[in-house]
C-alpha cells in the first residue's frame, strides 16, 4: 500500500495538473471505487460535474481534491490505485475506475486500481479536513503536528512500538515499509513495548521516521513493482536505498549482520537482530 512519501508525489503531481481547472465530466466504471459515497457512482459523478479544482491536500495515506473551496473529493489508493494524467484520446485501460475531463479540453485524470481496494468519496464542506478521516492523526509533515502530543499518546499504548506507528489515529502515513526503515535507523526493536519507551526515545523514532520519508520522497518514493507510479506513470527509485525492508539475509549497512524477518500481524518485520535487540 503506497505510504506517505508515494501519496505526497501523488498530490503534488496532481496539483500540476489539475490545480485550477474545471471537471467538464466524470464516469465511474466500476461500482467499488465509489463503494464508500453511499448515495451511488452516479450522484458522485453527477457532484463532480461543474466544479473547480482548487487545491489537493493530503493527511496521512489520504488525499483529496478541494473542489470551488468548500468540498472535497476524498481519494484512497489501496493497494494498487494509481491517479493518472492521460491523453483525453487514450483508450480505456484495464484496471481504469473513473475518468474526469475538464472543460479546458486538455489531458484528463483518470483512476486506476488493479486490485480495488482503493475509492473515491464526495464530501460537502470537506475541504479542510474530509470528515471520513476527521480520526485521523496529523502526520509528521503536517502543520498541525504536534511531536510532543504524539509521544505522550504512543507512551501511554501498552503494545510493540512498530505497531503504534502504524495506528494512524496516533500518528498517520507511516506503513510497514517506512515503520521498519524508521526503527532501524532508531535502533530500536519493533516489539519494544512502547509504554516502557522513554519519551525521548520514542522521539528519536518518530524523528527517523519523517528523515525516511524526506528521503524516500526526495527520490519519487518506493517502487517494487508496477503498481504505484506517479501520475506520469513513473517508478520511484527509494527501494535502492532501503536498509532493512525487504533486505532478509543482507548484511546490515551498519554492523554486517544479515537481516532478519519475523512475522508481524498479517505482513513482515525485517531488522538487525543485533543493533535493534529487544530490550
Amino acid at each position: 500500500m503506497p505510504e506517505l512519501p508515494e501519496v505526497e508525489v501523488v498530490r503534488r503531481g496532481l496539483d500540476h495538473h489539475v490545480r485550477g481547472r474545471t471537471i467538464a465530466s466524470a464516469i465511474i466504471r466500476h461500482p467499488r471505487a465509489a463503494r464508500r459515497h453511499m448515495a451511488g457512482p452516479e450522484d458522485l459523478a453527477a457532484q463532480m460535474v461543474g466544479t473547480t479544482v482548487t487545491g489537493i491536500a493530503r493527511r496521512g495515506k489520504y488525499m483529496w481534491l478541494i473542489l470551488d473551496e468548500t468540498d472535497a473529493l476524498l481519494m484512497h489508493l489501496g493497494m494498487s490505485g494509481q491517479m493518472l494524467i492521460t491523453s483525453p484520446d487514450a483508450e480505456i485501460a484495464a484496471h481504469e475506475r473513473a475518468r474526469f475531463t475538464f472543460t479546458d479540453g486538455g489531458s484528463d485524470l483518470r483512476f486506476d486500481d488493479q486490485r480495488t481496494f482503493g475509492h473515491l468519496m464526495y464530501d460537502e464542506g470537506g475541504a479542510v479536513l474530509p470528515s471520513p478521516i476527521a480520526h485521523i492523526a496529523p502526520d509528521p509533515f503536517d502543520p498541525q503536528f504536534d511531536q510532543a502530543a504524539a509521544v505522550a499518546r504512543i507512551k501511554t499504548k501498552r503494545t510493540g512500538i512498530k505497531r503504534a506507528l502504524l495506528d494512524q489515529t496516533l500518528v498517520s502515513g507511516i506503513g510497514n515499509i517506512y515503520a521498519d526503515e524508521a526503527l532501524w535507523a532508531a535502533k530500536v526493536h519493533g516489539e519494544s513495548t512502547a509504554s516502557s519507551m522513554s519519551k525521548p526515545r520514542i522521539s528519536a523514532v518518530i524523528d527517523a521516521a519523517r528523515e525516511v520519508m524526506a528521503a524516500a520522497l526526495a527520490q519519487g518514493g518506493t517502487s517494487f513493482d508496477s503498481l504505484y507510479v506517479d501520475v506520469a506513470g513513473s517508478s520511484g527509485y527509494f527501494a535502492r536505498s532501503l536498509t532493512a525492508y525487504g533486505l532478509v539475509g543482507h548484511p546490515c549497512p551498519r554492523c554486517g549482520t544479515p537481516i532478519v524477518r519475523e512475522q508481524f500481524m498479517n505482513r513482515s518485520s525485517h531488522f538487525c537482530p543485533v543493533c535493534q535487540r529487544k530490550r
